[in-house]
């Protein structure tokens, strides 16, 4: 039984999937606004105070490290003491605990380093380069992505079967060159983390019992975002005697491009028996309308675990479509909807617009500008991921670890110092003659260098001993200070022409306050700067320390997943760009664009609004399109189409005003087509015209056909038959 006060806050299903018998492994199909973060941590909650589980017992799985903070706040709220070093975090946090606790059987060293994506794609560049391999047939990217690809399969080098095709053969070898350098220089990248934590439970038997026997409940939030590793590292550690707790929508399944598998959450029936599954339907977000016509639109992917959403919150009002002449026309709509909204007493943070690809954000920050109202970009550059961060912590690591080559290649020349990069290439092969690093080969070889090379590099070298001595008893965010003041970088920083508004140094600055307000857990695995270090490395929440002052929201709907805003402005809904070009003819690609577009939709809590354009520039070319064939799935009357103010004698737009001035709409056409005209139409047959854009050669027909729905066509190119 659960505690009263745990019953206020859960409706009858949440009740159900927390309280669950012990004995049993569990899916709790979670559906949008349903509340599943409350029903995981409830659970750990329920077990450990009601079923006087200790809180090590659990392992807790979840996909950002923000959720994992989130979940221990609110646990240690909910138990009223601290929770320690209690196993929750995300996939390669765990996994990186796993290899910082027993690295001599993971064939690692105590100090190896982590590879962030922009370390590992300067060793793949110069592995290219080094072994002649031509980056303009094969790009970097494409082969650093091909490498993680791999990994995420839990694939090796050895294992590839790359046949005829040369881009896979050279990209393999590419691979086999980049695990032999990783592992010469003690590195594991973050795809590697997962390959290597799964490697070391399946080759210790020991361990493995260990872990299986200490974790009786294993909880993981998104089952539907997790690869096939991670599918994997969850069933090594599953037994018979310990059991799951799945959370998680296949509905939202929209990572397939970075190897998430929808199959995973769809076949743990079988993989975990036997296996209760709950639905949570109940959804606390968005209104019944928002929710219908939702269900709609997702109940066209087959293979789905059926589920559908509903609310207490009532109907609320019809969903809003909004057929643009053009993109520009598209954002002068939004926009003005927006300061309708402020005017209406919203605060600008309450509106969202979402779009498929960053590239749309353009015309719509244009437009903002021009209006002067203040927006955001959200999922920017994320605050370890600046330039400025990374060279501050390039030091850092550098004096905690002179052996991480890493961070001596990023650091040795900056600020520029005089070490230029025939010194750099005798130091690189000193180190790999003697097996040995880079910072212990400067040393060596400093005097054997021309004078004015053996200075500069002398210089550092004392740089580095002498910042090392003297941090010794500092605390973190003394030592990150004294750092970023010996090191030059704050000066270098605050005096940088092309930094106008003064953010790098203020971003410093955040970096000690970082420093400061960072709780280290103490353990045996790392002291409290390599700790420092490897959230560092590790933070994925998504976040930029942008600001959240008052201000629209731009995003695009992957980076909307787990958030909501009350009114949401869903664009670009064109066939080619929302679905892709690319999703047409890949049934699976096309169900994950319809996914993609039922998580745009279920963001909204009051207000959402679809819009497409007819017109679009493309790569510097005009291309005219039809709306999504999403917009069709969607029943009529969940839907209240805009007349667009800027089509032939309807309302027009006034960009001072941002307001409509309205005039009535002709019913008739002085061409041959007019509303009520049934037509037929060589592929879709037999259909009704029931509204017109334009005239001449650029009119377009909304015609609802018997058999395909509702389309919209170009007169001039549809060869329509008056029927």
């Amino acid at each position: 039984m659960i505690s009263p006060s745990m019953a206020d806050e859960l409706n009858e299903k949440q009740q159900q999937s927390v309280a669950l018998k012990e004995d049993v492994n569990a899916l709790i199909l979670a559906g949008a606004g349903s509340g599943k973060t409350r029903v995981l941590t409830h659970r750990i909650h329920y077990l450990v105070s009601t079923k006087n589980h200790h809180i090590d017992d659990i392992l807790a799985v979840t996909f950002t490290n923000k959720a994992a903070n989130e979940m221990k706040e609110r646990l240690s709220e909910l138990l009223r003491r601290p929770i320690g070093r209690m196993w929750v975090g995300t996939f390669h946090s765990l996994a990186h605990r796993l290899l910082r606790t027993h690295p001599v059987e993971a064939n690692l060293s105590p100090t190896f380093q982590i590879l962030d994506a922009q370390d590992q794609f300067r060793i793949v560049k110069r592995l290219m380069k080094e072994n002649g391999v031509d980056e303009t047939k094969f790009p970097i990217k494409k082969v650093q992505w091909f490498i993680n690809q791999q990994k995420d399969e839990g694939i090796l080098p050895h294992q590839i079967d790359a046949g005829h095709n040369y881009f896979v053969k050279q990209s393999a070898k590419i691979f086999d060159l980049y695990e032999k350098h990783c592992q010469a220089n003690d590195l594991v990248d973050f795809a590697g983390l997962l390959v290597k934590s799964y490697e070391l439970l399946k080759n210790n038997q020991s361990l493995l019992d260990h872990y299986q026997k200490r974790f009786h409940h294993i909880l993981i939030d998104e089952f539907q975002d997790t690869n096939r590793i991670q599918y994997q590292w969850i069933k090594l550690l599953h037994t018979q005697q310990n059991h799951i707790f799945c959370v998680g929508d296949d509905d939202q399944s929209i990572y397939g491009w970075r190897g998430a598998r929808i199959e995973n959450i769809q076949k743990i029936e079988n993989d975990f028996k036997p296996i209760k599954v709950i639905k949570l339907e109940q959804n606390y977000r968005s209104t019944g309308n928002i929710l219908s016509a939702s269900n709609a639109l997702i109940a066209n992917n087959p293979n789905r675990l059926e589920k559908s959403l509903w609310t207490h919150s009532g109907d609320g009002d019809l969903i809003n479509v909004f057929n643009a002449r053009t993109e520009s026309d598209e954002s002068q709509y939004v926009i003005s909807e927006i300061k309708n909204q402020f005017n209406q007493g919203r605060n600008l943070n309450e509106c969202a617009i979402l779009y498929r690809s960053n590239a749309q954000s353009r015309v719509f920050e244009e437009s903002l500008i021009k209006q002067n109202i203040d927006y955001r970009i959200y999922g920017g550059l994320r605050f370890f991921e600046r330039a400025e961060i990374k060279d501050a912590m390039g030091y850092v690591r550098l004096i905690e670890n002179t052996s991480d080559n890493i961070a001596f290649e990023r650091i040795v020349n900056f600020p520029t110092r005089g070490i230029g990069l025939s010194t750099i290439e005798k130091i690189r092969s000193h180190a790999s003659e003697n097996h040995t690093d880079l910072f212990h080969s400067s040393i060596a070889i400093v005097d054997s260098l021309p004078a004015r090379a053996s200075n500069a590099l002398q210089a550092f070298i004392k740089l580095i001993e002498s910042i090392s001595d003297s941090s010794k008893n500092l605390t973190l965010s003394e030592k990150v200070d004294s750092i970023l003041l010996q090191s030059g970088l704050m000066a270098h920083y605050s005096n940088d022409k092309t930094d106008k508004a003064g953010f790098k140094p203020e971003n410093l600055y955040e970096l000690v306050n970082a420093a400061t307000q960072y709780v280290h857990e103490e353990d045996n695995e790392m002291n409290e700067t390599q700790g420092f270090i490897a959230l560092a490395t590790l933070d994925s929440s998504g976040e930029s320390n942008q600001s959240h002052h008052n201000s629209v929201q731009l995003m695009t709907v992957h980076s909307a997943k787990g958030l909501e805003f009350p009114v949401v402005f869903l664009v670009g809904l064109e066939e080619d760009l929302f679905p892709s070009r690319q999703s047409k003819d890949e049934p699976h690609l096309l169900d994950e664009e319809r996914r993609l577009c039922y998580v745009g939709m279920t963001r909204a809590m009051q207000s959402l609004t679809l819009s497409y354009a007819s017109r679009r520039f493309i790569h510097g070319q005009s291309f005219y399109s039809l709306n999504s064939r999403f917009i069709d799935e969607i029943p009529r009357n969940f839907l209240n189409y805009i007349k667009n103010p800027n089509s032939g004698d309807d309302e027009r737009f006034s960009e001072n005003t941002g307001t409509f001035s309205k005039k009535m709409v002709s019913s008739k056409s002085s061409s041959i087509y007019s509303i009520g005209q049934v037509v037929k139409h060589a592929k879709f047959g037999l259909g009704t015209i029931v509204n017109y854009e334009g005239s001449g050669d650029s009119m377009r027909l909304q015609i609802k056909f018997q058999k395909v729905g509702t389309k919209w066509l170009i007169s001039s190119y549809a060869n329509l038959e008056l029927v």
